[in-house]
Formats: C-alpha cells, sequence, structure tokens
C-alpha cells in the first residue's frame, strides 16, 4: 500500500509470529480503519489471521499501559498501537499525543518488543479519515509492517534482564 508519495517498504516474513493490535475507539470509524489496514500488514507478512488478536481501549491515553499489561503475559511477539487524536481548542491534544507516544515508547524500551506505532495527529478530522483510507495509503498498514521489520530485525538479539 502506497500513499502519499511514501515508499511501503518490503514486508518481511513473519508466519509463525503473534501479534496484538491496540486500538483506541474514541472515534470508532478512524479505529475500524486502521485495524482493517493493520490486519492487511500483517497478512502481508504471512500472519495468520489466527494469530491476531485485537484488543480496544477507550482512547489514545490508555495504550500504552494497554500494551504493557499485553507484553506480560508472553503470548506476543509484537504489538501495534492504533489510534487517533485530533486537535482541538485546548492544549489536550499535545498531552495526550505526546503522553501517548512517549509512553509506547517506554514501554519498548523497558521490554524490548517492538510495537509499531499508528498513531495518527492531525489537525482535523478528515486529516484523520485521509490516513485511514486504504486507497490513500492507511497507516494502520504501515505500523504493522513497521512492528513486522523491526521484529524481524531484533528477533535474534537476546532481552534478558527486561521482563
Amino acid at each position: 500500500m502506497k500513499g502519499n508519495g511514501a515508499r511501503t517498504p518490503p514486508a518481511p516474513d513473519c508466519a509463525e509470529r503473534r501479534f496484538a493490535i491496540v486500538a483506541a475507539r474514541f472515534y470508532p470509524e478512524i479505529a475500524d480503519r486502521l485495524v482493517e489496514g493493520a490486519r492487511a500488514g500483517l497478512r502481508a507478512c504471512h500472519v495468520a489471521d489466527d494469530r491476531v488478536s485485537v484488543y480496544d481501549v477507550p482512547g489514545c491515553f490508555e495504550i500504552p499501559v494497554a500494551c504493557r499489561n499485553l507484553i506480560e503475559t508472553d503470548r506476543f511477539d509484537a504489538l501495534v498501537a492504533l489510534g487517533a487524536v485530533v486537535r482541538g481548542e485546548t492544549p489536550h491534544f499535545e498531552f495526550v499525543a505526546g503522553e501517548c507516544a512517549r509512553g509506547i515508547m517506554d514501554v519498548q524500551l523497558a521490554t524490548g518488543v517492538p510495537i509499531g506505532f499508528g498513531i495518527l495527529t492531525t489537525e482535523n478530522l478528515a486529516q484523520a479519515h485521509e490516513r485511514a483510507d486504504p486507497k490513500r495509503g492507511n497507516k494502520g498498514y504501515a505500523a504493522a509492517l513497521a512492528a513486522a521489520a523491526l521484529l524481524s530485525v531484533t528477533s535474534d538479539i537476546p532481552r534478558a534482564g527486561f521482563r
């Protein structure tokens, strides 16, 4: 899937891997499209549908703790975090977007488990719809490929001491 002139990297083979998708449901239509894109991206990596679990959370602020809890189950090799934060008239946007991104990075660094970052940060809802559109380069697809690619790079590196 290509969109906005971006190059889509080759899909690594992750056939025997297990993935969790964590989707913020604050904008349900956007979440549905991002999840569809992530599933398509994982299929491109040869991941069977029954090796992908989807977990819904209320909003993007809740994604990092959900990711941490899912990693602690030791059931998943990588995760994909999906959602949208749309700018409003208050500083809420900066707090939610920034803390979500920081939280996801903190979880990755603390555990060594890859998390594909598919959090849309847009000025308006129209931009979010555009970035979740499968015809224009669904960012859920890109986030799934990023998680799979990082998993392929790091799979032979021991994670001793992270858990």
